[in-house]
């Protein structure tokens, strides 16, 4: 099966900033462990002090770039992924160019000039971490260049498309094109809940794209809000996974898949009205380094067996596999191979 340009990700390109800190940085900036939120003007000073007085790692990052890695990753075929987003034409833009290539994704990215290029400072305490967004450029995206022949010509290509919640604060007008064009075509097209405040103050554009959506990933935190927010009376991963899978849907020619990760809870997974709970690979906990792309590197495992038609066990399977391998170095890194069988 050939798989060059199989899957294509559009998304907030930034920069990661890994640095180990205490609780007390944490509280300087008003910021809860475990959060995902975007800079206020309050955290701005926070990435200066980070890249001077931290031992920082830099990595490309942005959730769905880091799920088109680890795909890229897993597959071992150059020029199988493609990822769209917008950069600063600066050095941390260079940074990001050259990080992706070598990870061999194909990276079309739009190079605004008008703003730095995103960054994404990683807190860690004792493993967990806190990601704070300040989107710069990756803010900047514009539906026009996924409109060029070059670019739309990926679109046209891939025959299977992943986008992360928070490209919905971004630019919802290339989502749904990709969207549309996905169901027009029978193709398959998958979102991620991705955060919060993404289902609590983002609801009517998530919900314009969930008709389109063959499988929505998450996590318990955000299925647990998502269902909140709906005013579903209930707490269970369960019912609420099956809830979602059976949201109207705008084009009939898949069923809808809702996958939900619970960290060290099994792996819940709804279809056709019924749950599967599939367990993950428990870690001792001094082996653990941070949970920075845990989500992300599940789902990176999981689309890269998904864009292999491989049954969904082998789908869950590698991607348990990823974020385990993820979660015991610093940031979303992998060593050179996959040992995945």
């Amino acid at each position: 099966m050939g798989l060059e340009r199989i899957l294509l990700g559009m998304g907030n390109p930034l920069l990661d900033i890994t640095a180990v800190v205490d609780e007390e940085f944490l509280a300087k900036y008003d910021i809860k462990l475990n959060d995902a939120i975007l800079a206020e003007d309050k955290h701005i000073p926070m990435y200066q002090e980070l890249s001077t007085k931290y031992n920082v790692e830099y990595t490309a990052g942005g959730a769905t770039q880091n799920s088109i890695r680890v795909a890229q990753w897993m597959l071992q075929t150059p020029g199988a992924t493609s990822y769209i987003g917008s950069i600063g034409k600066d050095k941390f833009g260079e940074e990001m160019n050259k990080s992706s290539k070598l990870a061999g994704v194909n990276v079309p990215y739009y190079e605004d000039e008008s703003a730095p290029t995103g960054t994404c400072a990683v807190c860690v305490v004792g493993g967990e971490r806190s990601l704070i967004a300040n989107l710069s450029a990756a803010n900047c995206y514009k539906v026009e260049h996924l409109k060029r022949p070059e670019n739309w010509a990926l679109v046209e290509k891939a025959k299977y498309f992943y986008i992360a919640g928070f490209f919905l604060t971004v630019s919802p007008e290339s989502i749904m094109l990709v969207a549309e064009h996905a169901a027009a075509t029978n193709k398959v097209f998958m979102m991620n809940l991705s955060a919060p405040f993404i289902c609590e103050f983002f609801r009517d554009v998530q919900e314009k794209a969930l008709a389109y959506m063959d499988y929505v990933f998450g996590n318990e935190t955000e299925a647990r809000t998502f269902a909140r927010v709906r005013g579903w009376e209930t707490e269970n991963v369960e019912e609420i996974a099956l809830k979602i899978s059976a949201l109207p849907k705008a084009s009939g020619a898949h069923k809808r898949i809702t996958v939900i990760t619970q960290g060290a809870d099994p792996v819940v997974v709804a279809e056709d009205g019924k749950v599967r709970l599939f367990p993950v690979i428990l870690l001792p906990k001094e082996k653990l380094v941070d949970t920075n792309g845990a989500g992300d590197a599940f789902v990176g495992g999981f689309l890269s067996q998904l864009v292999q038609e491989k049954p969904i066990e082998d789908c869950v399977k590698a991607g348990c596999y990823a974020a385990n391998v993820i979660i015991q170095r610093s940031g979303c890194t992998y060593p050179e191979k996959p040992d995945f069988k």
